[in-house]
Formats: structure tokens, C-alpha cells, sequence
């Protein structure tokens, strides 16, 4: 589950913007998200340099209340956010059956655990599958914003995803360069709906 080695993923992505800028490329990139909130600095910041498609796939979460309200305020964000290039939006199946048949022996589990990496794996797999489905340049997701999501168990699996369907994992740690704390203040900005739990049932307990 984890690498042996602490990796800087935010300059990786620096390196891989400024390559793609030297070039004059704007490749494809299917963008999972969790929500709303987190996902506000990653567009700000990566809608200069891709063309984006948020992927709204999350049957983590525990209530079809609070997912269609999450649903709600992503799309809303993605309206009236301003941004170089146009950022479309596509939604998953909602079936938290998936989730709790994955969760199955680990409930009790603290969160930062096991249960939680494979929780970003079941989703990350679905958005690299689709990635390659639809002829995406790179997948990734918002995750890594927030403190309590492990960027490093999130970038070793977008690295053996990529392996496993041919499409090319984009490394980040969108916490870094003060990601959260501006994913904060445009939620502000745009008066987004702000949940005080990741979204599964154990991280509302």
C-alpha cells in the first residue's frame, strides 16, 4: 500500500505543465472529484493547461440526499466559475452497494486507513477506465487536496492504474501551494455547500 520513497508530486506536475506550455499542447484530462469544494482550486489551477471533464463518481457517499446535493453544487461551480477552457461535467453510476460490499470487514476501521485506500481505489479505477474508454490524455482527481486524504497511497495507485489501462495517471498533491486553504476561500467566494465529513456512513460517525 505504500512506496518506500516520499515523492514531490506537485513538481512533478510543475514539470509536466511546463513541458506541455513549451510544446503549446493542451491535452484531455478526466478529473475525478469528490466535491464541490475540493475541486474549486484544482480547476482554477488546471483549467489553464487541460481540457478538463469533471467525473462526479462517488458511491461512497451515504445518502442519495447528500450525493444529488453534491451533484448540484459541482455543476453549479463548473457554471459560474471562470476559466481558460471550458470544463464539461460527467457523473457516474450511483450505486452504494458498490462501496459497502468493498467496505465489507473493515468498518470498524479508524479513517486514514485500509478501508480508505481501497475506498480512492474503487473510485480511481472507475475514472481511469473511463479515461481510456473515451481517449482521455490523463486521469487524476481532486483528492490529494484535502489533509486528510493520503497523496501518497492516491499516487501509487493512479501509477498502477495507469500501467494497468494504458492512460497516462496525472502525479499531484493539490494540498501543496496552499491548494486547501484556496479551495476554502472560493467556496466562500462561491457560497458552496461545505460538508463537515468525507461522505461515506463511518466518516459521519
Amino acid at each position: 500500500m505504500r512506496s518506500l520513497m516520499k515523492e514531490n508530486y506537485q513538481k512533478m506536475l510543475d514539470t509536466l505543465i511546463e513541458s506541455l506550455e513549451k510544446k503549446d499542447e493542451v491535452p484531455s484530462l478526466l478529473l475525478h472529484s469528490c466535491c464541490a469544494p475540493c475541486s474549486s482550486y484544482v480547476l482554477e489551477y488546471l483549467a489553464d493547461h487541460f481540457y478538463i471533464t469533471v467525473f462526479y463518481y462517488n458511491p461512497n457517499i451515504s445518502s442519495r440526499e447528500e450525493y444529488e446535493k453534491r451533484v448540484e453544487e459541482q455543476k453549479r461551480l463548473i457554471r459560474e466559475m471562470p476559466v481558460k477552457y471550458p470544463v464539461k461535467f460527467a457523473e457516474g453510476d450511483y450505486r452504494p452497494e458498490e462501496f459497502f460490499e468493498m467496505a465489507k470487514g473493515m468498518e470498524d476501521l479508524p479513517e486514514k486507513g485500509k478501508r480508505c485506500y481501497h475506498c480512492y481505489r474503487l473510485r480511481l479505477e472507475q475514472t481511469a477506465r473511463l479515461a481510456r474508454e473515451d481517449g482521455y490524455d490523463y486521469f487524476c482527481t481532486t483528492l490529494s487536496i484535502s489533509p486528510m486524504k493520503n497523496a501518497q497511497w492516491i499516487n501509487d495507485i493512479g501509477r498502477e492504474l495507469e500501467k494497468e489501462y494504458a492512460v497516462s495517471w496525472l502525479c499531484s498533491d493539490f494540498k501543496k501551494k496552499e491548494g486547501y486553504k484556496r479551495s476554502i476561500q472560493l467556496s466562500q467566494e462561491y457560497d458552496l455547500y461545505r460538508q463537515n465529513y468525507c461522505g461515506c456512513v463511518f466518516s459521519k460517525k
